[in-house]
C-alpha cells in the first residue's frame, strides 16, 4: 500500500509542473428549496430488499460498523464538493470489476441518510450496466427510451429512500456512445437538474481504459472520483487513467477497493 501511495504522490507532483488539474466549476449550489419539487415526490418509491443489498455489499444503507468507511468517504466527498459548488460526480476506474459500482450505490445510500440533501444515481454504464441488480430494482423501460425522449424521466426512475432517486439501465445497450455523445445529453442532464434539483448526481460510468465512452461523458461532470482494487489493479493503468480524467474534469481522489490482509498489492503496483 505504501509503494502505491508513494506513487501516486510522485506522479502527481511530477504533473503539477506541467499541467493545472484544476478546472473552473460550471454550477453553484443555491441550497434546498423550502418545499421539494412536484417531480420528485411524483416518483414512485420502493423498498429496498436488506438481505439482497447484503449480497451485493451494499453496507450504507443504514448507519453501523459496515458503512464506517463509506460515511467517511460521504463527508469528504460531501464537504469538497460544496466547498466547491460542485453538483456532477462521476465513478470511474481504471478497468472494469474495480467495485466502483460497489462504491456508487453504497455512496448514493449514504448521501441518502443525510435528510437535507437529494441525490440521484444514475447508471451509464450503458454496456454493462449494474446497479439494477445491486439494488434489486426492475423496470421495463430502456434507458435509451428515456435519453431520446421517448420515455418520461418520471415514468423511468425511482426513489429508493425519500431523498434518493436512482435512473437504471435495466439491460445492455447495443451503441451506448450515440447516447453519450449525442446533443440531447447535456440538454438532458439540465433539465433533470431542473425538474428534480438533486444537490448531488452521481454517474455510475464504465472503466476508462476500456473505451472511448466514459471519456466522452466525463466533460459533463464537475468531479470524478477513481475507484481501484487492491491486488490487481495496475499502478500504470492507474496513472493513465488519472491522466485521462485530468484532462476532462476535476479527480476528486482515488478509492483503493478491497485492502484487506488477503489482497495486498503486487510488486508492480
Amino acid at each position: 500500500m505504501e509503494k502505491l501511495q508513494a506513487a501516486l504522490a510522485r506522479a502527481r507532483n511530477q504533473r503539477d509542473g506541467r499541467e493545472d488539474q484544476t478546472k473552473a466549476p460550471r454550477r453553484r449550489q443555491t441550497g434546498l428549496p423550502q418545499t421539494v419539487p412536484e417531480p420528485w415526490e411524483a416518483l414512485e418509491k420502493v423498498d429496498l430488499s436488506h438481505a439482497g443489498l447484503r449480497q451485493h455489499r451494499i453496507v450504507a444503507h443504514d448507519a453501523g460498523r459496515g458503512a464506517t468507511n463509506f460515511d467517511i468517504l460521504r463527508t469528504k466527498i460531501l464537504m469538497q464538493m460544496q466547498q466547491n459548488g460542485w453538483t456532477r460526480l462521476a465513478i470511474t476506474s481504471p478497468v472494469s470489476s474495480s467495485g466502483k459500482t460497489t462504491v456508487a450505490c453504497n455512496l448514493a445510500l449514504g448521501l441518502g441518510r443525510q435528510g437535507n440533501l437529494r441525490t440521484m444515481l444514475f447508471d451509464f454504464d450503458l454496456g454493462d450496466p449494474s446497479v439494477h441488480e445491486y439494488l434489486g430494482i426492475e423496470r421495463s423501460q430502456r434507458l435509451s427510451d428515456v435519453l431520446s425522449g421517448r420515455v418520461p424521466l418520471g415514468d423511468h426512475a425511482i426513489r429508493v429512500r425519500d431523498n434518493v432517486a436512482v435512473v437504471t439501465s435495466p439491460e445492455p445497450e447495443p451503441d451506448p456512445t450515440q447516447f453519450i455523445l449525442s446533443d440531447r445529453m447535456e440538454t438532458f442532464l439540465n433539465a433533470t437538474q431542473e425538474s428534480y434539483q438533486p444537490d448531488i448526481m452521481i454517474f455510475d460510468l464504465p472503466a476508462v481504459l476500456s473505451g472511448d465512452r466514459a471519456r466522452a461523458f466525463l466533460k459533463t461532470v464537475d468531479c470524478a472520483l477513481i475507484v481501484a482494487l487492491a491486488g490487481r489493479t495496475k499502478f500504470s493503468d492507474l496513472d493513465a487513467c488519472e491522466r485521462e480524467v485530468a484532462e476532462s474534469t476535476n479527480v476528486l481522489g482515488v478509492v483503493m477497493n478491497g485492502c484487506h490482509p488477503s489482497a495486498m498489492p503486487r510488486e508492480d503496483l
